[in-house]
């Protein structure tokens, strides 16, 4: 009697795995945990460090190895087995175990919690709120959009008795002729943290989330700037572009240029974009002035600078997100 032995099989389990699809084909190989992105960046050289196994797989799971013919169809006849593995860790893409993706998701929702929780504080005191009031902000309008979402499908499956149902009244262009409604304008949504997209990015989602909806009271910690500029051109007045048709607004005066002149001086409209002065003082040919200034108003502020100073001006952050602490 013949025992049947599965001595071609090699079990593989709880590995990274890098999928390749090439000719039709797709080939795998089988790598420790979190060693394939330190390879990638260049923090591990050693293969022997990288792979369970010097092998090229058709499914790693169940220990189907690549025939040669395959690799050599696929790959070309002259690519060796390492030259094989080394392309499918530079272009394939990485699967990790559902263990691995949980943790990496936590990361990722820990790192967006710290980010909006730095950024953000009460407008009335000013003071952040803590990682756990922003966690359950998030999660109010997480919940919030995933229950629109759900209404929005259910509404899409619902029939109607009509094209006019429920009394309502296309839309008509000039001719009488039925006219495509606009989609509304996108809001500001948040639906969750995911993996495929940087904690940075989110993070800035979830601000505008947060600022647009409102589930507690929330608005950008302010910028600390200190903003010098030459003394000279501090009572220039300010010009603006001129008006359609030729003619300015009221009060306002035009120059040889055809240029408008619009009410007030450079330090006036510096004087503008900041919230709250902390100080300013002339030294010498140069005033400085150091204030607070709203996250959106900065790129006005120095595109403002940086134009009409002709290079006399300049702003330096000596703050990116001014908070108190309790």
């Amino acid at each position: 009697m013949v025992i049947q032995q599965p001595s071609g099989q090699i079990k593989l389990t709880n590995v990274s795995l890098v999928r390749l699809k090439k000719g039709k084909k797709r080939f795998e190989i089988a790598c420790y945990k979190n060693k394939v992105l330190e390879w990638r960046s260049g923090i591990e050289t050693d293969l022997d460090n990288v792979l369970q196994i010097h092998s090229v797989f058709l499914n790693v799971s169940k220990g189907q190895t690549a025939p040669s013919a395959e690799l050599a169809k696929a790959f070309g006849k002259d690519a060796s087995v390492d030259d094989i593995i080394l392309e499918i860790l530079k272009k394939g893409e990485l699967q990790v175990g559902e263990k691995e993706r949980s943790a990496q998701l936590e990361r990722v929702h820990n790192e967006v919690i710290s980010i909006v929780a730095s950024k953000l504080v009460d407008p009335r005191t000013k003071r952040v709120y803590t990682p756990g009031m922003i966690e359950k902000a998030l999660d109010m309008l997480s919940s919030q959009a995933h229950h629109q979402q759900q209404q929005d499908k259910d509404k899409s499956h619902t029939p109607t008795s009509g094209a006019n149902s429920a009394g309502a009244t296309p839309a008509t262009g000039e001719a009488g002729e039925s006219k495509p409604q606009q989609p509304p304008a996108k809001e500001h949504i948040w639906t969750g943290v995911t993996t495929n997209k940087s904690a940075k990015s989110q993070a800035l989602d979830a601000m505008r989330a947060l600022i647009a909806r409102q589930p507690i009271p929330v608005t950008r910690a302010r910028m600390r700037l200190r903003i010098t500029c030459s003394t000279s051109v501090l009572k220039q007045a300010v010009k603006a572009p001129k008006a359609p048709g030729g003619k300015g607004g009221a009060g306002a005066e035009e120059d040889e240029a055809g240029e408008q002149k619009a009410p007030g001086t450079v330090k006036d409209k510096i004087l503008s974009f900041i919230e709250q002065v902390e100080n300013q003082d002339v030294m010498g040919s140069e005033w400085e002035i150091v204030g607070f200034v709203e996250p959106g108003a900065f790129k006005g502020l120095s595109d403002f600078i940086s134009g009409e100073t002709k290079g006399q001006g300049r702003v330096e952050v000596l703050d990116m997100a001014v908070t108190h602490e309790d």
